[in-house]
């Protein structure tokens, strides 16, 4: 059974999740692209942004199982690079999302922070910590330099040419093997890098909370 503290995980991560869509509808739709507003994705309601297996039955079971590592999504916001202006734009686009992850955690940090030095209760510590755990875990590992997390998306607008359309293939690839080719991602990013962004998360959560 999940207790008050998997439930506010749960609650933590989809409100998380929601804000970094959108976050990408939003940097999107700034930049001269309706088709966020059009989908219907420039909303607070987390209904359209729910992805139900990443968004609810995933981080439910990684609960339920006591797995050491925690994760979610939301459904990706829809764009068409072809309707923004700038040539940076779907770099800052993709940033948008894990920036705004990075934003959460500030904020969450900061209530921590306030707890220690007596200006709130103690009491809600644990709860602000978790949430700035889970943003800045949404913000590193959606940074990750591969298709299609925004980190490649960021690293390709840096890249020549060539680099850059074998990026899209790769992410093309990859987003035809559906749900499977998610989970391998997610399976080998864990299995070959995990104590890497474990060691970050540690880290940056350390600096943020003091």
């Amino acid at each position: 059974m999940i207790g008050v503290e998997g439930l506010f995980f749960i609650l933590v991560l989809i409100a998380s999740v929601v804000l970094h869509e959108m976050a990408h509808g939003y940097a999107a739709y700034s930049l001269g692209d309706p088709t966020p507003a059009y989908a219907g994705r420039l909303t607070i309601n987390p209904i359209p942004h729910i992805d139900p297996i990443g968004s609810v039955l995933l981080p439910a079971v990684l609960l339920v199982t006591n797995s050491p590592f925690l994760f979610g999504w939301a459904r990706p916001v829809p764009y068409n690079p072809a309707n923004v202006r700038q040539g940076w734009g779907e770099a800052f686009i993709a940033f948008a999302g894990p920036g705004t992850n990075l934003l959460l955690a500030v904020a969450f940090a900061a209530v921590v922070r306030l707890a220690h030095a007596g200006a709130l209760p103690e009491g809600i510590v644990p709860f602000a910590l978790q949430a700035v755990i889970i943003n800045v875990v949404l913000a590193l590992f959606n940074l990750i330099p591969i298709p299609p997390l925004d980190g490649s998306k960021i690293l390709s607008y840096f890249l020549p040419l060539r680099a850059r359309l074998w990026y899209a293939r790769l992410e093309a690839n990859i987003a035809s093997w559906g749900f499977f080719g998610l989970a391998l991602l997610l399976f080998a990013i864990i299995a070959l890098g995990g104590e890497v962004i474990a060691r970050g998360v540690r880290w940056i959560v350390s600096f943020l909370v003091g």
